[in-house]
């Protein structure tokens, strides 16, 4: 995951050293999104992931015998460098603003939460409105944010520090830490990336946005998307205010006619 429509890219999607290490701290068995998402992804003809990332949804696509279009979109070229190991994919390097897809995509994703580094009510609102011109008439959006009530920072601190070994064997702790306190609805923090091979730490900046179900539903709603139903977990668990994620399946909006087919195929 990495930006939107403006918004500074985090250091640990651009330098090539931490992209690489972007899948070894989030491997795929670990994923409980992707196991939500790829059933939907191997269900559509043709499939926008923005904010791709190192790819590995979409790889896993391909893997799993999908033979439509797959598409990743993300401004990071050291994460797209990584997904560009596969060629049967599209591999686009920009942002919303800057490409411009007419009805192509029956199933537009943001998975890795990241929908909440966009941070202003604008960058929000152009997003989604570039993400409905996006979607076939029938097409689907679907994406997550973390539940603000839940409050999910309160557990990045150094106390939950993480160690993993890079793909050069070298060991690498990452430790989070929140700037406090926390004002409205953003949460900034720091990544800190040590290794005793390495002559200096090295520090990600990051700001999300926790919007909470009625800001994120008009926003939503404002932008001619339809909200077809909500989760609360990647089980597809009701939401309740216990629920660490907000999980939203959203249908571009009529222009205009009737019902229409659920632009899935199955």
């Amino acid at each position: 995951m990495s930006w939107y429509f403006g918004a500074v890219v985090d250091r640990a999607f651009i330098d090539a050293g931490l992209a690489g290490l972007y899948d070894v701290l989030h491997p795929w068995g670990s994923r409980r999104d992707f196991d939500f998402y790829l059933p939907l992804v191997m269900d559509a003809e043709a499939v926008l992931d923005v904010g791709c990332g190192t790819g590995a949804l979409l790889h896993g696509a391909r893997e799993a015998g999908h033979t439509g279009r797959l598409c990743g979109l993300d401004p990071a070229d050291a994460m797209l460098d990584r997904a560009r190991t596969r060629s049967d994919v599209e591999w686009v390097l920009g942002d919303l603003a800057s490409v411009a897809w007419d009805r192509e995509f029956d199933l537009v994703v943001m998975t890795g939460h990241v929908f909440q580094v966009l941070l202003g009510d604008d960058e929000v609102r152009g997003t989604l409105r570039a993400v409905r011109c996006a979607l076939t008439d029938a097409g689907r959006f679907v994406f997550e944010t973390r539940n603000p009530l839940v409050r999910a920072w309160e557990r990045w601190t150094p106390d939950h520090a993480v160690e993993v070994t890079d793909p050069a064997g070298v060991v690498v702790r990452m430790a989070d830490q929140v700037e406090t306190p926390v004002e409205g609805d953003r949460v900034r923090f720091t990544a800190t990336f040590t290794s005793p091979g390495w002559d200096r730490p090295k520090v990600s900046r990051s700001t999300l946005r926790f919007l909470d179900v009625d800001s994120l539903s008009a926003f939503v709603s404002d932008a001619g998307l339809v909200i077809e139903e909500q989760f609360g977990d990647w089980d597809r668990a009701p939401l309740t205010d216990t629920s660490p994620e907000i999980i939203t399946v959203a249908q571009r909006g009529r222009d205009s006619g009737g019902p229409r087919d659920s632009g899935l195929r199955g």
